[in-house]
């Protein structure tokens, strides 16, 4: 296989001798020093023979020199590490394919993108803008589910009377993101967890960018956390939920394509099932993690919601998979409290969740956080290590903070103590 290095340059000094009509010629007059030393021995009709002999071989060996020659124009061109904005082209049997413009996006092997479907085909639903607004009723209020950090979404029935959720961009979204958006439709199709919501389809005409989602018909863990939806839930449905989540975000960050930043991990963005387990929603503001190997963060404009950002990141614009750990540290804390990042009703002491609740870890004064909707008695010491985890995420800087590996595992942990304490009713 030829090797690439950055640049898009060939190592070719390993084998360039091979190729070079100078190396060849240094060959041929050794052969002729010592078919000359050996015709002294023979007739001179047999030294004559030598020099045809050696045209022959000469023609037969061209072609193979020629052709070899001919394999390596079609070759993939990889991105320079230097440019973060660079986009490659793909040249495979001749035929050049341009993968679409993306700022943040480098082209896959050629096996996996030869395979993979177009970008107007991912997903298993497929509509135009006049069959969206017929399944939303022309995006009547009626069918609206919500606004995020992408848009308005829609509860909408298709056609074969599959319900789904249609996400509607932004008017500013699209006028200055449009490639964005593009780079990830094409990242969103790749991921498949069961704790992530399912990217089915999507319209990307003129003005309008519409995203196709599956459907999650139990709302959002905030409308739970406000008892707007029923039975309050009990604290260990919160430990699965936080477990959900802590998959969803492990998967995103350590096993997916490349690792990919949430950037906006908070209790209206994750939605749950009939059976209350989480999935994790909204990916406008999702980034790609592309870092070399010497790199340890991506600069980039803050985005999120505030209460939840990164106090690091919004100070240096620099983003990592942390930052998505400060606002799942911060998520744990609603979860377990009820209570939103910031509630400006509260005594001063009170109004940010996260400082209150540092206040009651380091008194060892934990009950007083609990949800008081929850109506549950919990083990102190099991509290104890929920409030810990969800602190330890939330540091100040990056470097103190667990991976989200790390910290589903104690999750997992403290679940596991919770259910062998019996304190559940």
């Amino acid at each position: 296989e030829l090797r690439l290095v950055a640049g898009r340059k060939f190592l070719w000094e390993a084998g360039r001798e091979e190729f070079t009509g100078q190396n060849f010629g240094q060959k041929s007059q050794a052969n002729k020093e010592k078919d000359t030393h050996k015709s002294l021995l023979t007739t001179n009709r047999l030294a004559m023979a030598v020099p045809g002999v050696f045209i022959l071989c000469c023609s037969l060996l061209c072609p193979c020199f020629r052709a070899r020659r001919r394999d390596t124009s079609h070759v993939v061109l990889v991105k320079e590490q230097s440019s973060m904005d660079s986009v490659s082209s793909l040249e495979m049997n001749s035929v050049a394919e341009k993968i679409p413009a993306s700022p943040t996006r480098v082209p896959p092997s050629p096996s996996r993108f030869s395979i993979s479907p177009k970008l107007n085909r991912v997903g298993s639903v497929h509509l135009n803008m006049n069959q969206v607004a017929r399944a939303t009723h022309n995006f009547s209020a009626t069918s609206k589910l919500g606004e995020g950090g992408f848009g308005t979404v829609y509860k909408a029935q298709l056609p074969d009377g599959q319900v789904v959720a249609i996400k509607r961009a932004k008017k500013e979204y699209s006028e200055t993101l449009a490639t964005e958006f593009r780079s990830e439709v094409e990242l969103l199709a790749k991921i498949e967890h069961r704790n992530l919501v399912k990217l089915l389809g999507y319209v990307d005409k003129g003005s309008e960018r519409i995203l196709i989602t599956e459907y999650v018909p139990n709302g959002t863990l905030r409308e739970h956390l406000d008892g707007q939806r029923g039975k309050i839930l009990d604290f260990n449905q919160r430990l699965e939920i936080s477990i959900d989540v802590a998959h969803a975000l492990t998967y995103l960050h350590v096993y997916a394509e490349k690792p990919i930043i949430h950037r906006d991990v908070k209790s209206s963005n994750i939605l749950l099932t009939e059976s209350k387990r989480a999935k994790v929603a909204d990916f406008g503001f999702a980034k790609l993690g592309e870092l070399d190997n010497d790199q340890t963060h991506i600069v980039t404009k803050v985005k999120g919601t505030i209460g939840y950002l990164d106090p690091e990141y919004m100070r240096t614009h620099q983003l990592t998979t942390k930052s998505d750990v400060f606002s799942f540290g911060i998520l744990l804390l609603e979860i377990l409290t009820g209570r939103r990042p910031v509630e400006s009703n509260r005594p001063t002491d009170e109004r940010v969740t996260l400082r209150w609740a540092f206040k009651k870890y380091n008194e060892e004064n934990v009950m007083e956080l609990v949800d008081p909707l929850m109506n549950e008695a919990v083990d102190q010491e099991i509290l104890l290590k929920m409030v810990g985890l969800a602190i330890h995420c939330a540091a100040p800087t990056r470097s103190d903070r667990p991976d989200m590996k790390v910290a589903g595992e104690q999750l997992w942990a403290i679940r596991m103590e919770y259910l062998r304490s019996g304190r559940r009713e």
